[in-house]
């Protein structure tokens, strides 16, 4: 398992650098488009939907929300020239925190409250719109980021989330495996532990005290930007347990089976789905 977990990652990880570098913006959003579409296909299990007709419709109807947002707000156009971006898209964002807040709530307190939305399949789309919609929002506001003076500034903001969630990961997955000995949430996903949380920040942070002192940051800079991936790395781990939570729920081990050793794209994604328009917010207010 954990070669395969390898070999796909060195697969995916230059691919999706590639992309966030180099795909013209137009590009990159109809590729984000059908990764949030092939993550509505997945969810569908969430909601019990078993037949392909079904489980297509529900991505279908994720895939035209993505689509309405983009013909309302078109991606040249994310951001204004004097006042940020959009009221519209930062809406939509402070709607994803709320999102997750009451996600976190619904999982510390799982299975107790999930009487009331487990058997629910409309409740378990809307979550499901709330998870994946803000997500593609997200990225396509932070990779047009003054993209009209500087075409890579966008790409190294969504490279730094990345690197962050990704040494998040990393770093929870073998502290996690060597020291772990205190579960952190057991009732959503055993595996889960404190050291291997603690991990995952002590890593992230390693990360942006590097990339700090690369870029030279004043002081403030670094307190900003040690907030912040403290912040990143914890919601990081609400979006992974929200999703243990759902397959539980649901009674799936993996959301899908399309990576090889990791599962389905929402198991790629489910920590940039929390972290990505919290990062979003974390940069309109701190730039």
């Amino acid at each position: 398992m954990l070669k395969q977990r390898i070999i796909t990652a060195l697969i995916l990880a230059p691919a999706a650098i590639s992309a966030i570098f180099y795909l013209p913006i137009t590009y990159f959003a109809g590729l984000l488009m059908a990764i949030i579409a092939i993550g509505a296909w997945e969810w569908a299990r969430f909601m019990g939907l078993k037949k392909t007709n079904h489980r297509a419709a529900y991505a279908a109807v994720t895939t035209g929300i993505v689509g309405l947002l983009w013909y309302l707000l078109p991606v040249v156009k994310t951001w204004l020239l004097t006042s940020g971006v959009h009221h519209e898209i930062t809406a939509v964002l402070w709607l994803s925190v709320v999102w997750w807040l009451i996600a976190a709530f619904l999982m510390v307190s799982y299975p107790k409250t999930n009487a009331f939305w487990a058997k629910n399949k409309f409740i378990i789309a809307l979550f499901g719109w709330l998870t994946l919609v803000p997500t593609w929002l997200a990225f396509v506001m932070l990779r047009t980021n003054n993209y009209a003076v500087d075409e890579f500034q966008g790409a190294q903001l969504l490279m730094y989330l990345f690197m962050l969630v990704w040494s998040a990961d990393v770093g929870a997955y073998f502290f996690g495996k060597s020291m772990g000995k205190h579960k952190l949430m057991p009732n959503v996903s055993p595996g889960k532990t404190v050291e291997g949380f603690l991990g995952g920040v002590l890593c992230a942070t390693v990360l942006t005290v590097v990339v700090g002192v690369l870029l030279h940051w004043s002081t403030e800079e670094f307190i900003s930007a040690l907030l912040v991936t403290l912040l990143i790395t914890t919601i990081s781990v609400l979006g992974d347990l929200t999703e243990s939570m759902f397959k539980r729920q649901a009674g799936v081990k993996d959301s899908g089976t399309i990576l090889p050793g990791h599962g389905g794209i929402l198991d790629r994604i489910d920590s940039l789905t929390a972290t990505a328009p919290v990062f979003a917010l974390c940069y309109l207010f701190l730039a």
